[in-house]
């Protein structure tokens, strides 16, 4: 029988342990790597609970959770707070049990409204889901041109545009040029940015296995960049940005070309694009690269609502400070952002 215990940020020779599992897990994910928690904890403040198991020796599964209160956007136990992937991940049934009955007695211990598992496959057949995302994955073909010939007739007449425009592609140091571009992109759609020392965090926390790759056009202004994870043999852009003038060039477009041309020199095999929320923009953009949706099963133990949360920008009831915000300066914005974002999730 396993034994349950928690991974404390500060122990090197167990976090160890705890990334050897997941590296070798086939359904492990990027977002159950252990640094999340000290990025959970320095960044946003967050009290983290990663839970394992472990028999002879050995760890046999990892559960990875974060407490995230607000008055705004409720009082919730979740694996995991801005990742797109979490839940349980386990050799063997009884490990999986253990650790799923210990976010329960630990939910109803914190007294939280709900209890968040973002699994990429159904596990708890008699948990309410929430419906609302899909993810986009893709092999990439071990050739350059085959990739490219992969991507539908006008999408790829958009790849090639942006490189007849001359737009050029760099792999940065830093997230200045990221930042900026990303904080000016969320903004015109309303919702708050992430801090800057998140993002600075991440790089710290995962160095080569996170990276920036910014597009500029022949004048060498910053059009659009990408923030990307890197997983086993995957990649994952995860935090993009875009200049107003981006479309115009198709520095999107050939943002994620010069991604995907990147990682099949490196030989990776999976392309993976992330979240997206049925029916908006991003969907049909993913879509467009000839890339199909896969449902996410987001499941949820509830205590003290009777519904499955809708904190999304999809939410009517959300419209209003999402205009809002549109009208702030962007100044304020970046400033009042962190404090409003932490407590999203």
């Amino acid at each position: 029988m396993p034994n349950l215990k928690r991974l404390a940020p500060e122990d090197a020779r167990d976090n160890a342990s705890w990334d050897a599992f997941v590296m070798a897990h086939p359904k492990a994910t990027f977002f159950h790597r252990a640094g999340w928690q000290r990025v959970l904890r320095q960044v946003f403040g967050h009290k983290t609970h990663y839970l394992y198991t472990e028999s002879g020796g050995r760890v046999t599964g990892v559960l990875p959770l974060a407490h995230v209160k607000s008055l705004l956007f409720g009082n919730s136990l979740t694996s995991l707070p801005f990742a797109v992937y979490g839940g349980a991940v386990a050799d063997d049934e009884a490990s999986a049990e253990l650790l799923v009955n210990e976010a329960q007695r630990l939910a109803r211990q914190l007294g939280v409204a709900h209890l968040e598992l973002r699994n990429l496959e159904r596990t708890q057949p008699g948990w309410p889901e929430q419906d609302l995302y899909v993810t986009f994955r893709k092999a990439i073909a071990p050739d350059e041109e085959a990739n490219l010939l992969a991507i539908p007739r006008k999408q790829r007449a958009m790849v090639r545009k942006g490189i007849k425009n001359g737009l050029t592609s760099t792999l940065d140091d830093g997230v200045d040029r990221f930042f900026a571009l990303y904080a000016d992109n969320v903004h015109r759609h309303g919702t708050p940015a992430m801090p800057r020392r998140y993002f600075e965090a991440l790089r710290r926390e995962f160095g080569a296995d996170c990276e920036v790759l910014t597009v500029a056009g022949p004048d060498g202004q910053p059009l659009s960049s990408v923030l990307s994870f890197y997983f086993r043999d995957e990649v994952l852009p995860y935090y993009a940005g875009d200049d107003q003038a981006a479309r115009d060039l198709a520095a999107n477009d050939f943002k994620y070309w010069e991604l995907m041309r990147l990682s099949c020199a490196r030989g990776l095999k999976t392309f993976d694009y992330g979240r997206s929320k049925q029916g908006t923009g991003s969907f049909a953009f993913k879509k467009n690269w000839g890339f199909e949706p896969t449902p996410l099963h987001y499941e949820y133990c509830l205590y003290k609502r009777d519904a499955v949360p809708q904190n999304n920008p999809s939410n009517a009831k959300y419209r209003l400070l999402i205009e809002t915000w549109r009208r702030m300066p962007l100044a304020m914005a970046n400033w009042l952002g962190p404090f409003v974002v932490r407590s999203l999730g």
